[in-house]
Parts: structure tokens; sequence; C-alpha cells
């Protein structure tokens, strides 16, 4: 099993920066890719960025394109992300997911998911 833990929600003002961060623990070496998505009230759970753990792959949805960053650092078993100029829109539950397979986008397609951190940007 593999077990994951975000941190780096908050508030911040529109225009403004946060970096979340991931780290997992257990059989991490399971994992394929890992990825970061949100959720906003009302509205369905949605792809945001993904990484492959070894090769470091990135992938990201084109709302934040330009804008957030993933990164990842295999000593420390930490994915990051780092996200400036963030919008109101951006205000979401954001999750961290792992899957051992080699998707990239649908949540479904992922094994393992953290709690989830908030993430709120006031304009």
């Amino acid at each position: 099993q593999v077990q994951l833990v975000e941190a780096g929600g908050g508030l911040v003002q529109a225009g403004g920066s946060l970096r979340l961060s991931c780290v997992g623990s257990g059989r991490t070496s399971d994992i394929y890719r890992m990825g970061w998505f949100r959720q906003a009230p009302g509205k369905e759970r949605a792809f945001v960025a993904a990484i492959t753990w070894r090769g470091g792959s990135i992938n990201y949805a084109d709302s934040v394109k330009g804008r957030f960053t993933i990164s990842r650092d295999n000593a420390k078993n930490t994915v990051y992300l780092q996200m400036n100029s963030l919008k109101p829109e951006d205000t979401a539950v954001y999750y961290c997911a792992g899957t051992r397979r080699n998707y990239v986008f649908g949540p479904t397609n992922y094994d393992y998911w953290g709690q989830g951190t908030q993430v709120t940007v006031s304009s």
C-alpha cells in the first residue's frame, strides 16, 4: 500500500503563489505516475498536472499551463505543485494521486489518493 499526504494549501490573493507538496510512504516503488487533481464545490474532480516518477514526463491541463509547475524529488518521495499567478477560479480542494499504470488524465485511473488540501484564492 501507498500513503500520500498533501500540505501547503491556504488562502492567497489573486496573483499570488502557493506551493503544494505530497509526500509518499509505503510501496512508492509501485507508482508509475503522480498527479494533481482539484475539485471545486459542485464540480467534478479535474486533472491539473502529472509527472512520471522516474522519467519525468510531464502533462498539464490547459487551464494551468504557464502558471503551475509540477516537479518531484525522488530521494524525498515528494511531488510538488508550484502555483503562480493564482486566480479565483483556481479555488478548490487539491488532491495528489498515484497510479501504477501508464495513464495520465482520468481520476478513476489513479490507485492512491491523499486527503486533499484546500486552496482558496480571493479576488
